[in-house]
């Protein structure tokens, strides 16, 4: 799908997904966030397709929510899954079995930053940015960002970032954990298809059963999750993937794996 506000293109097994507001800096209104939220779930069924890249157009990743949107809000629900703030593409992509790798370049800022905290890996150009600046225009972040930034950089770091809505570099998002790699500027999206590709040369169940059992730390104790790992490695162990990477393996050639 291609969209005024999101522009969609493969790279063998890889989607890749860019943000296409540019005059706007990518800034997410319900138009982008409702196609965004539309191709991820078509993405979704989509066996060819084995990892997504997220990135933004014009040389911006996104600057954040469309202030203008806020008055539409105002006159929505209290709870829910309300359009103008994506609906429920925020829960979505905390459970998609795809990898999402986000690909930086400038601004990600407040919905943005919710937005790469979202995705499994962020990769940022070098000058990039992070912050959660809505304190500074009187609200709070609304998609996740309270949630995702204290468990990916732990209390402190994400309360000063939090409370003061200061920006942070892509190197120091990097030392905090939010950021997997750091890449020279303008190579933030080719690194990105690059470890994409990288993963989806390997068996799609395994990878989504080891996302699986890692996205599961964040609701479970540790008991919880070694039993929740002992169930998805046994449903591994048995499936033919598993008995192809074996034969590919012993015989010394590159698997050819199903996904089953």
């Amino acid at each position: 799908m291609n969209t005024t506000v999101l522009q969609a293109t493969r790279q063998g097994a890889v989607a890749v997904l860019a943000l296409s507001r540019p005059a706007a800096k990518n800034s997410l209104n319900e138009e982008l966030l409702t196609a965004l939220n539309t191709e991820l779930a078509h993405l979704r069924g989509d066996d060819t397709v084995r990892a997504v890249v997220l990135t933004g157009t014009g040389g911006v990743f996104c600057a954040g929510a469309d202030i203008t949107a806020f008055d539409t809000l105002r006159t929505q629900p209290l709870l829910g899954d309300r359009p103008a703030l994506g609906g429920t593409i925020w829960a979505d992509l905390g459970t998609y079995p795809k990898p999402v790798i986000a690909a930086v370049e400038g601004l990600a800022l407040g919905g943005g930053c919710e937005l790469a905290l979202a995705c499994d890996i962020v990769i940022a150009g070098e000058t990039a940015q992070f912050g959660v600046p809505e304190v500074k225009l009187g609200v709070i972040p609304g998609g996740g960002g309270t949630q995702r930034l204290i468990r990916a950089v732990g209390k402190s770091k994400s309360m000063a970032m939090l409370l003061t809505g200061d920006f942070i570099t892509a190197q120091q998002a990097s030392d905090a954990g939010i950021v997997a790699d750091v890449v020279a500027d303008g190579e933030a999206l080719a690194h990105a298809v690059a470890m994409a590709q990288r993963i989806a040369r390997n068996s799609p169940l395994a990878v989504a059963l080891a996302k699986d059992a890692a996205l599961r730390t964040f609701e479970a104790t540790l008991s919880q999750g070694l039993e929740h790992e002992k169930r998805n490695f046994d449903t591994a162990l048995r499936s033919a993937d598993s008995h192809e990477g074996q034969a590919a393996f012993l015989g010394k050639r590159a698997p050819e794996f199903t996904g089953k």
